[in-house]
């Protein structure tokens, strides 16, 4: 090794043991150890509350007062049944008129749906099922996890654009242009690690059952969201690990959370949202 790259190295170890000296390792809601800590709660909150402001500027609102309310009742149930931290959070929702089929949630309790997603979410335990993973992936700490993993190489605005991105897509991608083309790519513009996208799936299925949707609906979903894109995959769905793959485990969870389906049911958690 020449003397340049050496002293390379050592300035990228000092540099990754001064950025991981500030971070803490915790346990996710599936048992997985996670290394988090990069930014505050509060820091990611106001992040993802400027990223939802900039996609709202930017994206046509529905005004369908039912399709509206159908949306935000299946958040509402969902929520009602998270951790207590983020049930507290003052949850935000928003339709889009996107014929692409797609949804996100962002920390500081946002969450975007496209009008699109009902082509493929059929009733609402298919939509549970959509936004019960991405509002897993928020319950999960995955984009603190992402940007404490990837902490330094992205501040300020460029983790602003990146979760804008994250979220949804085209419009993310339009918000980075907007802050200068900050190339954000691995953090949180890029869709999540196939283990994230899993432990979002297991979270985000438990968490409908939990709230009285019928958790063998979610593989409904997916075999419909294939089905929709025909020889080109939707964008949600393409961004994300192996369609058979998935089915195949959340068809294996189902046996194990229909007890928890019925036990909410009995307990009056019955959504009738649509």
């Amino acid at each position: 090794m020449n003397k340049g790259a050496c002293v390379k190295s050592i300035l990228c170890a000092v540099t990754i043991g001064l950025l991981l000296s500030a971070c803490a390792t915790t346990t996710s809601p599936t048992g997985r150890r996670q290394v988090v800590g990069g930014v505050s709660q509060q820091q990611l909150d106001q992040l993802g509350a400027q990223a939802f402001s900039e996609i709202k500027a930017k994206q046509t609102l529905s005004r369908d007062g039912t399709q509206n309310g159908y949306v935000q009742c299946v958040v509402n149930a969902l929520v009602a049944q998270l951790p207590a931290q983020y049930r507290g959070v003052r949850w935000e929702t928003a339709l889009f008129v996107d014929k692409e089929p797609n949804a996100f949630a962002l920390p500081g309790g946002k969450v975007g749906v496209n009008t699109g997603i009902f082509s493929a979410a059929r009733n609402q335990d298919q939509l549970a099922a959509v936004i019960g993973h991405e509002i897993g992936h928020v319950i999960s700490r995955h984009h603190e996890e992402r940007l404490t993993r990837q902490q330094g190489t992205q501040i300020g605005l460029g983790i602003i654009g990146a979760l804008a991105g994250a979220a949804y897509g085209d419009a993310g991608t339009s918000v980075v242009n907007q802050f200068g083309g900050l190339g954000a790519q691995g953090l949180i513009l890029l869709p999540g690690s196939r283990t994230q996208e899993g432990e979002a799936d297991e979270v985000g299925q438990r968490l409908m059952a939990q709230a009285g949707f019928d958790p063998a609906q979610a593989v409904d979903l997916w075999q419909n969201m294939m089905a929709a894109g025909g020889n080109r995959s939707p964008q949600w769905l393409s961004t994300h690990p192996d369609p058979a793959n998935r089915i195949r485990q959340l068809q294996r969870d189902i046996p194990m959370l229909q007890p928890v389906y019925q036990q909410a049911r009995q307990a009056g958690r019955i959504p009738r949202c649509g």
